[in-house]
Order: structure tokens, then sequence, then C-alpha cells
């Protein structure tokens, strides 16, 4: 065993730990460190197989984007999971039942592509290439209309959140934006005039002090 071999076993170690401690930590912040830690260890590895880009982009998007707004959500609303925990074992077969089926699921559709059987060489031409343009290549080429399934998806998920997040509650407050978009200046600041007001001297001040 070579030293990519053991770097591939300990960082897929590290990997299936750090999953396993994102379901079971008790708080949200220690799961998200959780889930951090395991998307590096996921970068690891395809650097290994030698997919740079993806590595590179699961670290700058994921790790540098998406975890830092989740580590700040979870911080800033400050939820109680202990409510969450209640019925954890109650539900806990049912949900390994499941787990099993998915797992069992991925393995069959994911064994053809590990059933390699033979070795060939790679083309000359396909070795040139970098993995950034023969990515680019197969997502716009074979894989065009998938992509463009996807951002659809994308789009109908952001136009849901924007509704869900519109919607008036009672516990909020609500802004429509079109009275936003509507309002003028005079709606905003009114200048007022007044005439001055001056302070007429009291009769205190005007009698004559004792002893004067």
């Amino acid at each position: 065993m070579n030293s990519t071999t053991a770097l591939f076993y300990v960082f897929s170690a590290v990997l299936l730990g750090a999953s396993f401690g994102v379901i079971t930590a008790r708080s949200t912040v220690h799961a998200a460190l959780y889930l951090v830690l395991a998307f590096f260890s996921a970068a690891c590895v395809w650097m290994l197989l030698k997919a740079e880009f993806l590595a590179i982009a699961l670290v700058l998007v994921y790790v540098g984007a998406v975890m830092v707004l989740f580590l700040f959500v979870v911080m800033m609303l400050d939820i109680n999971t202990d409510s969450f925990r209640q019925n954890f074992w109650k539900h806990f077969p049912l949900a390994g039942i499941v787990g099993a089926l998915i797992a069992l699921e991925m393995t069959l559709v994911l064994r053809g592509g590990f059933d390699l059987g033979v070795a060939q060489p790679m083309p000359a031409d396909v070795a040139a290439v970098p993995n950034t343009k023969a990515l680019g290549i197969e997502i716009y080429t074979d894989y065009l209309y998938p992509l463009q399934l996807a951002a659809v998806l994308l789009l109908v998920a952001i136009i849901a959140a924007i509704a869900l997040t519109l919607r008036e509650r009672k516990d909020s407050r609500h802004l429509d934006p079109s009275q936003q978009v509507r309002v003028k200046k005079a709606d905003r600041v009114r200048i007022v005039k007044m005439a001055p007001e001056v302070d007429t001297p009291s009769a205190a001040a005007d009698a004559p002090k004792e002893g004067a």
C-alpha cells in the first residue's frame, strides 16, 4: 500500500467520523463545525483523485460561503434543540430502516461505476486536457439538459423562499415592496414653518431684589 492509498483511507475515515458527528452532535454549532470538517475531508479525497477543480470549488463555495452562512444563522437564531430530541429514539428504528434502504439503493446504482474490470490506458488527447476544461465540455455537451433542469429547480426554490419570506406574519413586521418603490420625498420628510417663539421674562425676574 503506497502513501496515496494510505491518505485516501485516512481522509475517508475522517469523513465518515465527521458525518456521524453531524447527526449526533447535541449542539447545532458543533454539528456545523463537523460538517466543515467533512467538506474538507471530501475535498482532500477529490485532490487525491486528481479532481482539483472540484476540491477547490467545494472549499470555496461550501466551506467559505455556505457554512459561514449556516453558522451565522444558527448563532443568530439560538434554536433550542432539546425539543427536537424528545422523540429521537422513538423514531430511530424507522429512520434506520429508511437509511439502510437508501444506502442499498445507492450501492446498486453506483456498483456499475466501480466495476471497471481491466484498466484501459487513458488516450493521450484526453490526458492532455485539464480536468476543468474536461468538466466544462462534459457539462455543456452531454449533460446540458440536466444542467438546465437543475437551474430551473434552483430558480423555483429561490422564488419559493422569497414568497415564504414576504408573507405576512403576526410575529414580524411586513414591508410591502410596491409601497416602498412608490414612495416620494414628501412622504418621508415634511418641512413645517413655525413662527419663532420668544420667552417673556417672568414676574419673579422683574421684581427688585431685596436689599438693593
